[in-house]
């Protein structure tokens, strides 16, 4: 039986086109792109093609991307380079941050507070969008970096970006945006946007696992987390991997070139999943968590909670069903933990311990969407009976 992926948010299938281009790149042998020869120089072409490629995408200049290993590498890098250059150059020490970002922030945050940095995390409202008010509050003379997502990758909902960010330029602190969950559902022109770093991963978007990019705008203050060689202008050291990076642009080419009518199509899984269940189940049956209007949220995530059904027996009773979802939170030792998005957003017990993400890409289709809430209602309907 064939599996129904909807899993997107976690990783998405590479391209087809994503593959091609990075086989062919890895069929041409073994080529370092700091080395002085032929065979170097020819990689450093195509390193530089690459990174044009994903320039354009983005509106910014090529010099300004920096190769990494993934989101969570970007993100790292992002906080401890400019922290660290921040106060070096500013005696600026507080870090701002929301309570609903990735653990790549959240934990490198944590880890530059144990370091002395003062952290100041935002709340969000019960949709999980950031409080304006909050961020006006929070950036102060002394904060050194803002850090706040650009879309939420377990309810979907978009930030203030541009507002916060532009709150973070009058008083001087650097703006980091985590785009891994956003960049090719939303169009970033980062030459208008009050944005100075930014994060991508590849395999987000139909690229490879273990390839990342980091925007850093020309000027901004920061310093190398990753030391060595002198790759990517002496901010990022180790060898570059030509094969993914080149697979990466074919993936953000094809992502930003059908962007919208694949957001439409996106948006008709979701609601489609969402009526089928309401006839399958009534609307009183499960809830929809996060921003609901179309331009509040990215079009590929749905986060529902299904009262009285824990998401370990759904997920597990969805997965023997052929249908691959995720619970959006941490898994320790085996047992999955609170969602601490949801309870950010106020969620009462019940309804954060019984959620459920949805996340739609290449591949899926409405019919598979009413086919999910069919056996959501059989799983539910017989849990409930018990």
């Amino acid at each position: 039986m064939p599996m129904i992926y909807f899993d997107h948010a976690a990783t998405t299938p590479m391209h087809p086109e994503a593959i091609k281009a990075y086989a062919e790149e890895a069929a041409k042998g073994p080529r370092n792109p700091s080395s002085l020869h032929a065979e170097g120089r020819a990689a450093r072409a195509a390193l530089t093609a690459s990174r044009d490629s994903i320039a354009r995408l983005l509106g910014c200049d090529p010099g300004e991307l920096v190769f990494t290993g993934g989101g969570t590498e970007s993100d790292n890098a992002a906080l401890y380079g400019a922290a660290h250059a921040q106060r070096q150059r500013t005696g600026r020490d507080r870090i701002v941050t929301s309570a609903i970002e990735h653990h790549a922030v959240l934990n490198a945050c944590s880890k530059l507070e144990a370091e002395g940095f003062k952290l100041t995390v935002l709340p969000v409202d019960g949709t999980g969008r950031v409080l304006l008010s909050a961020a006006e509050e929070a950036i102060g003379p002394d904060t050194a970096v803002v850090s706040v997502m650009y879309g939420n990758n377990e309810v979907g909902t978009l930030q203030p970006i541009e507002e916060i960010g532009r709150l973070a330029r009058e008083r001087g602190a650097v703006m980091h945006v985590d785009a891994v969950q956003a960049f090719g559902h939303e169009r970033l022109f980062l030459q208008e946007l009050p944005i100075d770093l930014l994060s991508l991963s590849a395999h987000k978007i139909g690229g490879p696992q273990g390839v990342g990019v980091l925007y850093v705008r020309r000027g901004t203050p920061f310093e190398p987390t990753a030391v060595g060689g002198s790759q990517e202008k002496s901010r990022r050291a180790g060898t570059e991997n030509v094969a993914g990076i080149a697979a990466f642009a074919k993936a953000a080419e094809l992502a930003y070139a059908d962007l919208e009518e694949r957001g439409r199509e996106l948006e008709r899984i979701r609601s489609k999943l969402l009526s089928a269940l309401e006839e399958e189940l009534g609307a009183d049956s499960f809830r929809i968590n996060g921003a609901t209007e179309e331009g509040a949220r990215l079009p590929h995530i749905v986060n529902l909670s299904f009262p009285g059904i824990s998401n370990e027996t759904m997920l597990m009773n969805l997965d023997l069903a052929g249908v691959a979802a995720s619970a959006g939170s941490a898994c320790t030792a085996g047992s999955l933990q609170p969602s601490h998005v949801l309870l950010a957003m106020g969620l009462e017990t019940h309804f954060s311990q019984s959620a459920i993400r949805f996340s739609f890409g290449m591949g899926n289709n409405s019919a598979e969407a009413e086919k999910t809430a069919k056996i959501i209602a059989t799983i539910t309907k017989r849990l409930r009976k018990r």
